[in-house]
C-alpha cells in the first residue's frame, strides 16, 4: 500500500529523545516533544506472557536495574520475563539520577500518549529470537486496535523479515517499512513482496544509485541514525523523506 501524500513528519526522534533521556521510556518521549518533535521511533518486543513493551536490546542489562532487582540467577533475556516482573524494573537510573525509577512502558501506554497528543509513531518490531512471527503478529494487531479511529496509522518497521511477514498477514492495511543495515541481495524485491511503503536504511547506504532504485520502485526513503548537519544535508539533497535522529537538541523540526 502506497500512502500518498506521505503523512509523516520528516524529522523523527530516535527512541523518544535519542540519548538525552533514557531511551524507549515515556520520559524520553516527553523530552523529545519538548524539543518540537511530533514523530517518534521506538522498539517493541514481547514479554513472556505476550505483552508488547518498549526495549531495544535482547537483554535487560544495559538499560534496567534487572541485575540488582532480580538477583544473579535471573535470565538477562528480556522476553523470558512476564510483564509483572518487567514493570517493576528501573529503566531510568542507568541514564542519570534525574530519571531514577522511570519504568519500562507498555506499547499501549506509549500509543495512548501519542494518540492523545496527535504525535506520529514508527514502531520497530524487535523480536526475541524464536518469537519473530508472534511479535510481528501481536504488535500489528495491537497497533490496529489502538489506532482504529486515527487519521494516520503508525509505521511498522523491522530488520526481521518473518516479523514483517506476520505483521502483513495480521493487519495488511497498516503501512510497513523494511529496515536495512546492508543492501543485501534481494532487498528491493523483499520490500516489494512485503508490500512495504518505505525503506529505512543506515544513512551510509543512501547514495544516488540506491535512492534512485528505491524511488523508482515507489518507496519512501528514511534513514537512521543521523546526528550531524553534514550528513543530514547530504540526505536531504538526495531527496530523503524521513530522518531519524538522536540529536533532538541539534535539529529543530520547526525550522528545518
Amino acid at each position: 500500500m502506497q500512502l500518498a501524500p506521505w503523512p509523516y513528519p520528516r524529522w523523527i526522534a530516535h527512541r523518544g529523545a535519542g540519548k538525552l533521556a533514557p531511551e524507549n521510556t515515556l520520559a524520553a518521549f516527553r523530552l523529545g516533544a519538548s524539543h518540537g518533535y511530533r514523530m517518534f521511533e521506538c522498539d517493541a518486543k514481547l514479554s513472556s506472557d505476550g505483552v508488547p513493551f518498549l526495549l531495544h536490546d535482547d537483554t535487560l542489562t544495559r538499560t534496567t536495574n534487572a541485575d540488582d532487582a532480580l538477583g544473579e540467577s535471573h535470565s538477562p533475556t528480556a522476553g523470558e520475563h512476564p510483564w509483572g516482573t518487567l514493570a517493576r524494573l528501573d529503566a531510568g537510573s542507568w541514564h542519570s539520577r534525574a530519571y531514577a525509577a522511570e519504568p519500562l512502558p507498555t506499547f499501549e501506554a506509549i500509543a495512548r500518549y501519542c494518540l492523545r497528543n496527535a504525535y506520529f509513531l514508527n514502531i520497530e518490531i524487535k523480536p526475541t529470537a524464536g518469537l519473530e512471527r508472534r511479535t510481528g503478529d501481536l504488535v500489528a494487531r495491537d497497533a490496529a486496535r489502538l489506532w482504529q479511529n486515527a487519521a494516520v496509522p503508525p509505521l511498522l518497521s523491522s530488520f526481521d523479515v518473518p516479523a514483517l511477514e506476520a505483521a502483513l498477514e495480521a493487519q495488511p492495511e497498516l503501512p510497513r517499512g523494511l529496515l536495512l543495515d546492508a543492501l543485501w541481495p534481494g532487498w528491493l524485491e523483499t520490500a516489494l513482496r512485503l508490500g512495504c511503503v518505505a525503506i529505512i536504511c543506515d544513512h551510509a547506504l543512501w547514495d544516488p544509485s540506491s535512492m534512485a532504485q528505491a524511488k523508482r520502485a515507489g518507496f519512501r526513503t528514511l534513514s537512521y541514525t543521523v546526528n550531524d548537519e553534514a550528513t543530514a544535508r547530504r540526505l536531504l539533497d538526495l531527496g530523503l523523506d524521513g530522518i531519524i535522529t538522536d540529536r533532538v537538541d541539534l535539529f529543530s523540526p520547526a525550522r528545518l
